[in-house]
Parts: structure tokens; sequence; C-alpha cells
């Protein structure tokens, strides 16, 4: 739990949803978003936006996590479809393999995110940038 709040601390707006890291390795991460009222929507689901936020979350640190010392990444596009109504806890997957970055690369990173019946809810892919940290 401590690790979730600096990470929440450390990127303030993903913060917001409160979302847990349950799992996080070099190229893996599992984060999880309780349904609660502060992240629905006026149909009593979870809300889009708090979907893709858990989804981008889960990208930037399977992929972060996962880079080589040295090489540095940045988010360049987003797409997400919604499947089925969010409700519930909800896991955001995300395993980012082939990281081993030598020059400047595009790298898409594909989420799922689940409810507790293990249905997808929705399918995300972040397009990264992926580039060597250029000298100073």
């Amino acid at each position: 739990m401590l690790f979730s709040l600096l990470v929440g601390w450390m990127t303030p707006y993903s913060g917001t949803i409160g979302a847990r890291v349950a799992e996080l390795e070099p190229g893996w991460c599992q984060v999880t978003l309780r349904d609660r009222r502060r992240v629905r929507n006026h149909l009593a689901s979870v809300h889009a936006m708090a979907v893709a936020n858990l989804a981008e979350m889960a990208s930037g640190l399977a992929v972060l996590v996962g880079l080589p010392p040295g090489v540095q990444g940045i988010v360049t596009g987003f797409s997400i479809s919604y499947v089925k109504k969010a409700r519930g806890l909800l896991t955001a997957e995300c395993r980012a393999t082939g990281l081993d970055v030598t020059a400047e690369q595009e790298y898409e990173a594909a989420v799922a995110i689940t409810d507790v019946q293990d249905d997808v809810v929705a399918r995300a892919t972040a397009r990264w940038r992926l580039r060597p940290i250029p000298r100073r």
C-alpha cells in the first residue's frame, strides 16, 4: 500500500483514482481499482476515464520498470475500447517484452482490464517513444 501511495505522490493525476499496485516486476504490472463513489459515473459504473487512467498506470509501470538503465520513455498515444460496464474491483494487467532499447523506437504496450468475474471490461494500448537518454 505504501508503494501505491508513493506512485500517486510522484504522479499526482494518477494518484487521484486511488489505484493499488498489486504486482510489479520488470515488464509486468498488475494494478487494481476499487469501485467506489469517487470513480463512478452517472450510470453507477466506474467512469471511462478512471478505467483509462488505470490502464495507463499499468502500462507506465510495466514499461518504465522494464527499461534498462539509461533509457527513457514517454507515452505518445493511447487508445482504449470499452467492452462492458466496469463494476466491482477492476484489475489492469500489462506485460511488456522486448525492451532492450539501443536506439529510439516506438513501442506498443497492451493492457487488459478485467472485473471480479474475470470478464474483460476494456482493452487499451499505450504507444511509447523509447530512447537512450541523450548525453549532455
